[in-house]
Protein backbone atom coordinates (compact mmCIF):
# COMPACT_ATOMS: atom_id res chain seq x y z
CA UNK A 1 0.00 0.00 0.00
CA UNK A 2 1.74 3.13 -1.27
CA UNK A 3 0.42 6.57 -0.24
CA UNK A 4 1.54 9.73 -2.04
CA UNK A 5 1.21 13.23 -0.59
CA UNK A 6 1.14 15.64 -3.52
CA UNK A 7 2.41 19.21 -3.66
CA UNK A 8 -0.40 21.66 -4.38
CA UNK A 9 -0.14 23.35 -7.77
CA UNK A 10 -2.49 26.32 -7.25
CA UNK A 11 -0.65 29.53 -6.40
CA UNK A 12 -3.16 30.43 -3.69
CA UNK A 13 -2.99 27.07 -1.86
CA UNK A 14 -0.39 26.86 0.94
CA UNK A 15 -2.00 23.88 2.70
CA UNK A 16 -0.78 20.28 2.49
CA UNK A 17 -2.73 17.01 2.80
CA UNK A 18 -0.56 15.27 5.42
CA UNK A 19 1.41 16.28 8.48
CA UNK A 20 4.43 14.47 9.93
CA UNK A 21 2.07 13.21 12.65
CA UNK A 22 -0.34 11.61 10.17
CA UNK A 23 2.58 10.17 8.19
CA UNK A 24 3.62 8.30 11.34
CA UNK A 25 0.09 6.95 11.69
CA UNK A 26 0.01 5.82 8.05
CA UNK A 27 3.32 4.04 8.58
CA UNK A 28 1.87 2.27 11.62
CA UNK A 29 -1.02 1.11 9.43
CA UNK A 30 1.49 -0.57 7.12
CA UNK A 31 1.71 2.06 4.38
CA UNK A 32 4.72 3.23 2.47
CA UNK A 33 4.49 7.05 2.28
CA UNK A 34 6.12 9.32 -0.28
CA UNK A 35 5.85 13.10 0.02
CA UNK A 36 6.52 15.56 -2.80
CA UNK A 37 9.58 17.70 -2.14
CA UNK A 38 8.59 20.98 -0.50
CA UNK A 39 4.91 20.02 -0.21
CA UNK A 40 4.70 21.13 3.41
CA UNK A 41 6.99 24.16 3.36
CA UNK A 42 4.20 26.74 3.29
CA UNK A 43 2.49 24.99 6.21
CA UNK A 44 5.60 24.89 8.37
CA UNK A 45 6.40 21.22 7.68
CA UNK A 46 9.92 20.93 6.17
CA UNK A 47 10.93 17.79 4.28
CA UNK A 48 13.19 16.74 7.16
CA UNK A 49 10.18 16.36 9.47
CA UNK A 50 8.42 14.07 7.02
CA UNK A 51 11.60 12.01 6.64
CA UNK A 52 11.92 11.76 10.43
CA UNK A 53 8.33 10.46 10.49
CA UNK A 54 9.24 7.71 8.02
CA UNK A 55 8.30 9.19 4.65
CA UNK A 56 10.38 9.22 1.48
CA UNK A 57 10.82 12.59 -0.25
CA UNK A 58 10.60 12.66 -4.05
CA UNK A 59 10.37 15.27 -6.80
CA UNK A 60 7.43 13.53 -8.47
CA UNK A 61 4.85 11.48 -6.62
CA UNK A 62 1.69 9.65 -7.57
CA UNK A 63 2.89 7.70 -10.60
CA UNK A 64 2.89 4.35 -8.81
CA UNK A 65 0.81 5.30 -5.75
CA UNK A 66 -2.29 3.37 -4.72
CA UNK A 67 -3.64 6.33 -2.77
CA UNK A 68 -2.98 10.01 -3.54
CA UNK A 69 -3.75 12.72 -0.98
CA UNK A 70 -4.35 16.34 -2.02
CA UNK A 71 -5.98 19.48 -0.71
CA UNK A 72 -7.43 20.58 -4.08
CA UNK A 73 -8.75 18.55 -7.00
CA UNK A 74 -5.88 17.39 -9.26
CA UNK A 75 -5.23 19.31 -12.48
CA UNK A 76 -5.30 17.70 -15.92
CA UNK A 77 -1.52 17.42 -15.86
CA UNK A 78 -1.52 15.72 -12.48
CA UNK A 79 -4.25 13.28 -13.54
CA UNK A 80 -2.15 12.21 -16.52
CA UNK A 81 0.68 11.18 -14.17
CA UNK A 82 -1.48 8.92 -11.97
CA UNK A 83 -1.86 5.22 -12.66
CA UNK A 84 -5.23 3.80 -13.67
CA UNK A 85 -7.13 2.56 -10.62
CA UNK A 86 -5.43 4.93 -8.20
CA UNK A 87 -7.55 6.40 -5.40
CA UNK A 88 -7.47 10.19 -5.08
CA UNK A 89 -8.89 11.99 -2.03
CA UNK A 90 -9.18 15.79 -1.92
CA UNK A 91 -11.55 18.74 -1.64
CA UNK A 92 -12.93 18.23 -5.16
CA UNK A 93 -15.26 21.23 -5.65
CA UNK A 94 -17.55 19.12 -7.88
CA UNK A 95 -20.45 21.57 -8.35
CA UNK A 96 -20.36 23.03 -11.86
CA UNK A 97 -17.14 21.20 -12.73
CA UNK A 98 -18.52 18.35 -14.84
CA UNK A 99 -15.58 18.38 -17.28
CA UNK A 100 -13.08 17.92 -14.44
CA UNK A 101 -15.07 15.00 -13.02
CA UNK A 102 -15.26 13.39 -16.46
CA UNK A 103 -11.49 13.76 -16.86
CA UNK A 104 -10.89 11.91 -13.58
CA UNK A 105 -13.38 9.20 -14.58
CA UNK A 106 -11.82 8.82 -18.04
CA UNK A 107 -8.40 8.38 -16.39
CA UNK A 108 -9.79 5.42 -14.43
CA UNK A 109 -9.36 7.07 -11.06
CA UNK A 110 -11.46 6.32 -7.98
CA UNK A 111 -12.01 9.71 -6.41
CA UNK A 112 -13.50 10.94 -3.14
CA UNK A 113 -14.67 14.47 -2.30
CA UNK A 114 -14.05 15.22 1.36
CA UNK A 115 -16.52 18.12 1.39
CA UNK A 116 -19.38 15.67 0.68
CA UNK A 117 -18.81 13.85 3.99
CA UNK A 118 -22.22 13.34 5.62
CA UNK A 119 -22.84 15.29 8.80
CA UNK A 120 -23.42 12.32 11.08
CA UNK A 121 -21.89 11.54 14.46
CA UNK A 122 -19.56 8.88 13.09
CA UNK A 123 -18.09 11.26 10.52
CA UNK A 124 -17.53 14.32 12.73
CA UNK A 125 -13.78 13.76 12.86
CA UNK A 126 -13.70 13.57 9.03
CA UNK A 127 -15.71 16.75 8.38
CA UNK A 128 -13.37 19.04 6.44
CA UNK A 129 -16.03 21.71 5.97
CA UNK A 130 -16.25 22.10 9.74
CA UNK A 131 -12.51 21.94 10.44
CA UNK A 132 -11.68 24.52 7.77
CA UNK A 133 -14.72 26.78 8.34
CA UNK A 134 -13.89 26.96 12.04
CA UNK A 135 -10.52 28.48 11.19
CA UNK A 136 -12.06 30.74 8.55
CA UNK A 137 -14.46 32.19 11.11
CA UNK A 138 -11.61 32.91 13.50
CA UNK A 139 -9.42 34.45 10.80
CA UNK A 140 -12.30 36.60 9.51
CA UNK A 141 -12.48 38.39 12.87
CA UNK A 142 -8.70 38.84 13.02
CA UNK A 143 -8.70 40.26 9.47
CA UNK A 144 -11.67 42.47 10.35
CA UNK A 145 -9.96 43.84 13.46
CA UNK A 146 -6.76 44.53 11.53
CA UNK A 147 -8.56 46.33 8.70
CA UNK A 148 -10.86 48.27 11.04
CA UNK A 149 -7.96 50.19 12.54
CA UNK A 150 -9.63 50.88 15.87
CA UNK A 151 -9.75 49.03 19.18
CA UNK A 152 -12.22 46.14 19.53
CA UNK A 153 -12.98 46.26 23.30
CA UNK A 154 -14.27 49.23 25.25
CA UNK A 155 -11.37 51.02 26.92
CA UNK A 156 -11.76 53.54 29.72
CA UNK A 157 -8.68 55.74 29.93
CA UNK A 158 -7.69 59.05 31.49
CA UNK A 159 -7.84 60.54 28.02
CA UNK A 160 -11.37 59.32 27.42
CA UNK A 161 -13.41 56.22 26.65
CA UNK A 162 -12.98 54.13 23.51
CA UNK A 163 -16.31 52.48 22.64
CA UNK A 164 -16.46 48.75 21.90
CA UNK A 165 -16.63 47.78 18.24
CA UNK A 166 -20.00 46.53 16.99
CA UNK A 167 -19.65 43.28 15.05
CA UNK A 168 -22.47 41.68 13.04
CA UNK A 169 -22.18 38.06 11.87
CA UNK A 170 -24.42 36.99 8.97
CA UNK A 171 -24.77 33.21 8.76
CA UNK A 172 -24.33 31.14 11.91
CA UNK A 173 -22.78 27.90 10.72
CA UNK A 174 -19.42 26.65 11.96
CA UNK A 175 -17.59 29.73 10.64
CA UNK A 176 -20.21 32.10 12.06
CA UNK A 177 -20.17 30.55 15.51
CA UNK A 178 -16.39 30.74 15.70
CA UNK A 179 -16.51 34.34 14.50
CA UNK A 180 -19.01 35.19 17.27
CA UNK A 181 -16.83 33.52 19.91
CA UNK A 182 -13.66 35.23 18.65
CA UNK A 183 -15.24 38.69 18.41
CA UNK A 184 -16.65 38.30 21.92
CA UNK A 185 -13.21 37.29 23.25
CA UNK A 186 -11.80 40.46 21.69
CA UNK A 187 -14.38 42.52 23.57
CA UNK A 188 -16.76 43.49 20.75
CA UNK A 189 -20.52 43.90 21.04
CA UNK A 190 -21.77 41.08 18.80
CA UNK A 191 -25.04 40.45 16.98
CA UNK A 192 -25.76 37.63 14.53
CA UNK A 193 -28.42 36.46 12.12
CA UNK A 194 -29.34 33.23 10.32
CA UNK A 195 -32.46 31.81 8.69
CA UNK A 196 -32.29 28.61 10.77
CA UNK A 197 -34.22 28.86 14.04
CA UNK A 198 -31.94 26.37 15.81
CA UNK A 199 -29.11 28.89 15.67
CA UNK A 200 -30.83 31.43 17.91
CA UNK A 201 -30.00 29.49 21.06
CA UNK A 202 -26.43 28.89 19.87
CA UNK A 203 -25.91 32.60 19.24
CA UNK A 204 -27.29 33.60 22.63
CA UNK A 205 -25.24 30.91 24.42
CA UNK A 206 -22.10 32.67 23.13
CA UNK A 207 -23.23 35.98 24.57
CA UNK A 208 -24.36 37.57 21.31
CA UNK A 209 -27.76 38.97 20.37
CA UNK A 210 -29.84 37.22 17.68
CA UNK A 211 -31.46 39.23 14.87
CA UNK A 212 -34.08 37.75 12.50
CA UNK A 213 -37.66 38.03 11.27
CA UNK A 214 -39.10 35.17 13.32
CA UNK A 215 -42.23 34.23 11.34
CA UNK A 216 -43.65 30.81 10.31
CA UNK A 217 -41.29 30.43 7.36
CA UNK A 218 -38.34 31.09 9.66
CA UNK A 219 -39.46 28.27 11.96
CA UNK A 220 -39.13 25.73 9.10
CA UNK A 221 -36.01 27.05 7.43
CA UNK A 222 -33.58 24.19 7.93
CA UNK A 223 -32.92 21.00 5.94
CA UNK A 224 -32.63 17.56 7.53
CA UNK A 225 -28.86 17.81 7.04
CA UNK A 226 -28.69 21.01 9.07
CA UNK A 227 -28.15 23.37 6.12
CA UNK A 228 -30.09 26.54 5.43
CA UNK A 229 -32.96 26.36 2.97
CA UNK A 230 -33.37 29.00 0.29
CA UNK A 231 -36.00 31.41 1.57
CA UNK A 232 -38.95 32.91 -0.30
CA UNK A 233 -38.66 36.33 -1.95
CA UNK A 234 -41.13 37.70 0.60
CA UNK A 235 -39.06 36.53 3.55
CA UNK A 236 -35.83 37.76 1.96
CA UNK A 237 -37.38 41.23 1.56
CA UNK A 238 -38.49 41.39 5.22
CA UNK A 239 -35.14 40.13 6.47
CA UNK A 240 -33.27 42.53 4.19
CA UNK A 241 -35.20 45.50 5.59
CA UNK A 242 -34.36 44.47 9.16
CA UNK A 243 -30.71 43.88 8.31
CA UNK A 244 -30.41 47.14 6.35
CA UNK A 245 -31.41 49.17 9.38
CA UNK A 246 -29.06 47.19 11.64
CA UNK A 247 -26.01 47.40 9.35
CA UNK A 248 -26.04 51.22 9.49
CA UNK A 249 -24.83 51.03 13.10
CA UNK A 250 -22.17 48.31 12.68
CA UNK A 251 -18.39 48.65 12.57
CA UNK A 252 -17.51 45.18 11.26
CA UNK A 253 -19.81 42.84 9.32
CA UNK A 254 -18.80 39.25 8.52
CA UNK A 255 -20.85 37.26 5.98
CA UNK A 256 -20.59 33.46 5.87
CA UNK A 257 -23.74 32.32 4.01
CA UNK A 258 -23.38 29.43 1.55
CA UNK A 259 -25.93 27.01 0.08
CA UNK A 260 -24.33 23.77 -1.27
CA UNK A 261 -24.39 23.62 -5.06
CA UNK A 262 -25.67 27.17 -5.55
CA UNK A 263 -24.14 30.63 -5.87
CA UNK A 264 -23.76 32.43 -2.55
CA UNK A 265 -26.90 34.44 -1.68
CA UNK A 266 -26.55 38.22 -1.85
CA UNK A 267 -27.05 39.53 1.68
CA UNK A 268 -25.62 43.04 1.50
CA UNK A 269 -26.57 45.42 -1.30
CA UNK A 270 -24.66 48.44 -2.55
CA UNK A 271 -27.21 50.65 -0.79
CA UNK A 272 -26.52 48.90 2.53
CA UNK A 273 -22.77 49.39 2.06
CA UNK A 274 -23.32 53.07 1.31
CA UNK A 275 -25.32 53.48 4.53
CA UNK A 276 -22.50 52.24 6.78
CA UNK A 277 -20.32 54.36 9.01
CA UNK A 278 -17.00 55.74 7.68
CA UNK A 279 -14.17 53.31 8.46
CA UNK A 280 -16.44 50.27 8.71
CA UNK A 281 -15.35 46.88 7.37
CA UNK A 282 -17.13 43.97 5.66
CA UNK A 283 -15.49 40.54 5.45
CA UNK A 284 -17.07 38.34 2.72
CA UNK A 285 -16.23 34.69 3.43
CA UNK A 286 -18.36 33.56 0.48
CA UNK A 287 -16.47 35.58 -2.14
CA UNK A 288 -15.20 32.43 -3.90
CA UNK A 289 -18.81 31.39 -4.58
CA UNK A 290 -19.96 34.72 -5.98
CA UNK A 291 -19.99 36.55 -2.65
CA UNK A 292 -22.63 37.69 -0.16
CA UNK A 293 -21.74 41.35 -0.65
CA UNK A 294 -22.40 43.54 -3.68
CA UNK A 295 -19.09 45.12 -4.63
CA UNK A 296 -16.84 42.41 -3.14
CA UNK A 297 -13.85 41.58 -5.37
CA UNK A 298 -12.27 38.11 -5.04
CA UNK A 299 -8.74 38.37 -3.71
CA UNK A 300 -8.88 42.10 -2.99
CA UNK A 301 -9.64 44.62 -0.25
CA UNK A 302 -11.64 47.42 -1.89
CA UNK A 303 -12.90 50.76 -0.61
CA UNK A 304 -16.57 51.15 -1.51
CA UNK A 305 -17.97 54.43 -0.22
CA UNK A 306 -17.55 54.53 3.56
CA UNK A 307 -16.60 50.85 3.94
CA UNK A 308 -13.75 48.51 3.08
CA UNK A 309 -14.91 45.18 1.64
CA UNK A 310 -12.43 42.35 2.25
CA UNK A 311 -12.54 39.48 -0.26
CA UNK A 312 -9.60 37.30 0.72
CA UNK A 313 -9.49 33.95 -1.10
CA UNK A 314 -8.87 30.64 0.69
CA UNK A 315 -9.22 32.09 4.19
CA UNK A 316 -8.39 28.77 5.95
CA UNK A 317 -5.14 28.83 3.97
CA UNK A 318 -4.27 32.10 5.73
CA UNK A 319 -3.72 29.85 8.75
CA UNK A 320 -1.93 27.19 6.73
CA UNK A 321 -0.23 25.35 9.60
CA UNK A 322 -3.41 24.94 11.64
CA UNK A 323 -5.57 24.24 8.59
CA UNK A 324 -3.18 21.58 7.27
CA UNK A 325 -2.94 19.86 10.65
CA UNK A 326 -6.73 19.58 10.93
CA UNK A 327 -7.26 18.59 7.28
CA UNK A 328 -4.58 15.92 7.56
CA UNK A 329 -6.38 14.47 10.60
CA UNK A 330 -9.69 14.50 8.68
CA UNK A 331 -8.05 12.49 5.88
CA UNK A 332 -6.34 10.06 8.26
CA UNK A 333 -9.59 9.26 10.04
CA UNK A 334 -11.41 8.67 6.74
CA UNK A 335 -8.64 6.52 5.27
CA UNK A 336 -8.48 4.49 8.48
CA UNK A 337 -11.96 3.15 7.58
CA UNK A 338 -10.56 1.86 4.25
CA UNK A 339 -7.70 -0.22 5.64
CA UNK A 340 -7.68 -3.83 6.76
CA UNK A 341 -5.63 -3.55 9.96
CA UNK A 342 -4.77 -7.25 10.04
CA UNK A 343 -3.64 -7.54 6.42
CA UNK A 344 -2.31 -3.95 6.38
CA UNK A 345 -3.76 -3.21 2.96
CA UNK A 346 -6.57 -1.25 1.37
CA UNK A 347 -9.93 -2.97 1.77
CA UNK A 348 -12.69 -0.52 0.89
CA UNK A 349 -16.23 -1.42 1.90
CA UNK A 350 -18.13 -0.05 -1.09
CA UNK A 351 -21.41 -0.28 0.84
CA UNK A 352 -20.20 1.98 3.67
CA UNK A 353 -22.38 5.10 3.83
CA UNK A 354 -19.28 7.31 4.05
CA UNK A 355 -17.88 5.80 0.85
CA UNK A 356 -21.19 6.12 -0.98
CA UNK A 357 -21.64 9.74 0.11
CA UNK A 358 -18.18 10.92 -0.96
CA UNK A 359 -17.22 8.79 -4.00
CA UNK A 360 -17.34 10.75 -7.25
CA UNK A 361 -15.79 8.43 -9.84
CA UNK A 362 -15.06 4.72 -10.15
CA UNK A 363 -14.38 2.24 -12.98
CA UNK A 364 -14.29 4.92 -15.66
CA UNK A 365 -17.57 6.64 -14.74
CA UNK A 366 -18.95 9.43 -12.58
CA UNK A 367 -20.92 7.47 -9.98
CA UNK A 368 -22.17 10.05 -7.48
CA UNK A 369 -25.91 10.50 -8.10
CA UNK A 370 -25.70 14.29 -7.75
CA UNK A 371 -23.06 14.59 -10.50
CA UNK A 372 -23.77 11.79 -12.96
CA UNK A 373 -24.42 12.91 -16.55
CA UNK A 374 -28.19 13.28 -17.06
CA UNK A 375 -28.38 10.37 -19.53
CA UNK A 376 -26.65 8.03 -17.08
CA UNK A 377 -28.70 9.29 -14.14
Amino acid sequence: MRIAVARETEANEPRVAASPETVKKFKALGAEVVVARGAGNASGYPDAEYEAAGATIAEAVGGDADLILKVRRPSTGEIASYKKGAIVIAIMDPYGNEAALKAMADAGLTTFAMELMPRITRAQSMDVLSSQANLAGYRAVIDGAETYGRAMPMMMTAAGTVPAARVFIMGVGVAGLQAIATARRLGAVVTATDVRPATKEQVESLGAKFLAVEDEEFKNAQTAGGYAKEMSKEYQAKQAALVAEHIKKQDIVITTALIPGRPAPKLITAAMVASMKPGSVIIDLAVERGGNVEGAVPGQVVQVGPAKIVGHLNVPGRLAASASALYAKNLLTFIDTMIDKKEKKLAINWDDELIKATMLTRDGAVVHPNFMPKTAA
